[in-house]
């Protein structure tokens, strides 16, 4: 049984459906936190089960007869995203699992100024300590993240933002392909994997062109002062907790981190990954 946990977030699921194209529906097992949210799932014929990463007893069933287990890391802030990451992956250890797989990121560093790398980067440690082996997903930051951003440009024809630097923007599809094929088949990639990326690195004046050219219309990037943007985006109705979260990514790619591209995904996935302009034309069709 290989099983997939959080199959009904967005990268879960698209996961699960890649995994469906490959193996029998009954070799698949989730966990997630509301069964109910899965239903069409179970009537595809996955196993659908509950647990809950910050209910550690709830994953000894949902994890019954795992093969092979992908821990998909919890969307939490702060330090409870470690102990729920660590949980998911002790109660795959103690099911028996082959294989422990986890999707990290390209930049998972404990000194990241980006607060979940530094999560990720001790999930990755917990996770060579298990002595079961195991691969840590590197992905590259999530284009689909690029959605919050780029609202008011669309209005204004002003895409204002702070400080930035490269950043390796991946589509969840490709990586989603990739995290399915490393379940599905043992012995694809192993260990910490190499940065699972496009093959370009934008920063925000070049996601600026890529809008103008999709668009039609003149974007222009225009750089704001730190405190300046959070307050406008407090303004605009971002709780300020949000707004300071969202203001260590920007400062973590002008610091370099994200700057990092890798052929390793496409060479995984067999084809070319989604590039920034294709994600932006879905993201845009989709409002």
């Amino acid at each position: 049984m290989l099983i997939v946990t959080g199959a009904t977030g967005h990268l879960g699921s698209l996961i699960v459906n890649r995994l469906l194209e490959r193996i029998p529906a009954d070799r698949i097992g989730v966990s997630v936190r509301d069964v109910s949210k899965a239903a069409g799932l179970a009537e595809r014929g996955v196993r659908v089960r509950a647990g809950d990463f910050t209910e550690p007893d709830s994953l000894k069933h949902a994890f019954e007869g795992a093969e092979r287990v992908l821990v998909v890391s919890a969307a939490i802030r702060g330090g409870g995203a470690l102990t729920a990451n660590s949980a998911a992956i002790d109660a795959a250890r103690e099911a028996g699992a082959q294989r422990i797989l986890y999707t990290s990121h390209q930049a998972a560093s404990p000194v990241s100024l980006f607060p979940p790398q530094q999560v990720h980067a001790a999930t990755e440690e917990h996770l060579k300590r298990q002595g079961v082996p195991y691969t840590a997903l590197r992905n590259g930051f999530y284009a689909s993240a690029l959605g919050y951003y780029i609202g008011s440009a669309l209005k204004t024809g002003t895409l204002a933002v702070p400080q930035d630097g490269p950043v390796s923007w991946t589509a969840h599809e490709d990586v989603a392909e990739a995290a399915a094929l490393s379940l599905a088949e043992n012995g694809g990639l192993e260990g910490v994997t190499p940065p699972l990326t496009a093959p370009r690195a934008l920063d925000f004046a070049d996601v600026a062109d890529v809008l103008g050219r999709i668009t039609g219309r003149t974007v222009t990037r225009v750089v704001m002062d730190d405190d300046e943007w959070v307050s406008a985006a407090v303004a605009g109705g971002m709780p300020r907790p949000a707004a300071e979260f969202s203001l260590t990514m920007f400062a973590a790619s002008r610091n370099g981190e994200f700057n990092v591209t890798d052929p390793t995904l496409e060479a995984t996935i067999g084809h070319p990954a989604k590039t920034v302009h294709e994600v932006l034309e879905t993201v845009l069709r989709s409002r």
